[in-house]
């Protein structure tokens, strides 16, 4: 849902010369297309849901990126295993100004198709905040 949203947030504000890509740190779901319910609620917000095929996050991929979003604070635990040392990584709730610290984005997967409106609330709210690092790192 990230992905999707920071794309369409970066082209409405004209920021280019960024790349948006979504991947895993496990690899229960390697493969899969974008989750039905996410489908349904980034097509009701108008994003787009094409092209997602779920795909683990590599050591090279972490290392050669300016900036490496997570949703939880798992996700950057099992990222620092992969990339030992990585000093790229964030959560994407840290870009909030109105989230709790550390309280990353809540994971919808496991609970009802509800919740996943909630999970592109949290998104959208951090987003704006990803661009404006994205453009001091540009600087």
């Amino acid at each position: 849902m990230a992905e999707r949203v920071a794309e369409r947030m970066a082209e409405e504000e004209g920021l280019s010369g960024v790349e948006f890509t979504s991947a895993a740190t496990s690899t229960e779901e390697l493969g899969d297309p974008i989750d039905r319910r996410a489908a349904v609620v980034l097509r009701e917000h108008g994003y787009r849901t094409d092209g997602h095929r779920a795909r683990r996050i590599t050591r090279a991929e972490i290392e050669g990126a300016d900036l490496v979003i997570a949703m939880e604070d798992i996700h950057l635990r099992k990222m620092l295993a992969i990339a030992p040392g990585a000093t790229n990584l964030s959560l994407l709730s840290e870009y909030d100004p109105t989230a709790e610290p550390g309280s990353g984005i809540p994971d919808p997967w496991y609970g009802t198709a509800a919740g996943f409106y909630g999970t592109l609330d949290a998104v959208e709210a951090a987003i704006p905040g990803v661009l404006d690092r994205v453009r001091e790192l540009q600087r």
